[in-house]
């Protein structure tokens, strides 16, 4: 049985991390946002923002991660694998930026494409700012229509998650899996 790979993909402050965790409770597998761990280890290195100091290495470190995350479904069992964002996140997010990047980039994005996407819209009752998302709630939406930009350029039918209860978003995407 193949695995589908699914992403939950959205601006910063959507809701990603939290249905990713309650779709894990419920006994799915999931895959876990890199971004804030290739942050916190160039913290510990002593650059306090790695995106804005060097954004082409942020998004190769990134663009590791989520490769090594796109090949782990090789090894699920399961029919179906969740990714907490996905490989055209880091290309969305560079052209969201005007970041000049390497043919690498686009090329590890056509070449591991996912089964579904599902993107979370910006939505202002459950925004935060914390110390690894420095984006206000301006920027947001206009990374959501990078993202949607993104995906579609990569031949990805994007389907938007409404907003509403954990429970709810959860529904809508376990009905929609395509």
């Amino acid at each position: 049985m193949k695995t589908k790979r699914i992403v939950i993909t959205g601006g910063p402050g959507t809701g990603k991390t939290t249905l990713i965790n309650e779709l894990e409770k419920k006994g799915h597998s999931c895959l876990h946002e890199v971004s804030r761990e290739v942050i916190k280890k160039a913290q510990k290195e002593g650059i306090e923002q790695l995106f804005l100091t060097n954004p082409i290495l942020f998004s190769e470190r990134l663009l590791e991660g989520r490769l090594q995350q796109f090949n782990e479904a090789e090894s699920y069992n399961g029919a179906l694998l969740f990714y907490d964002r996905g490989l055209p996140d880091v290309t969305a997010y560079m052209d969201y930026f005007g970041t000049t990047y390497s043919e690498i980039f686009t090329k590890s994005c056509m070449d591991n494409q996912y089964d579904t996407v599902f993107l979370l819209p910006p939505w202002k009752k459950i925004y935060k700012q914390d110390n690894e998302r420095y984006e206000n709630f301006e920027e947001a939406k206009k990374i959501h229509t990078a993202l949607l930009k993104g995906y579609e350029n990569y031949g990805y039918d994007v389907q938007l998650v409404p907003t509403g209860s954990v429970e709810e978003r959860i529904a809508f995407i376990l009905d929609n899996l395509k």
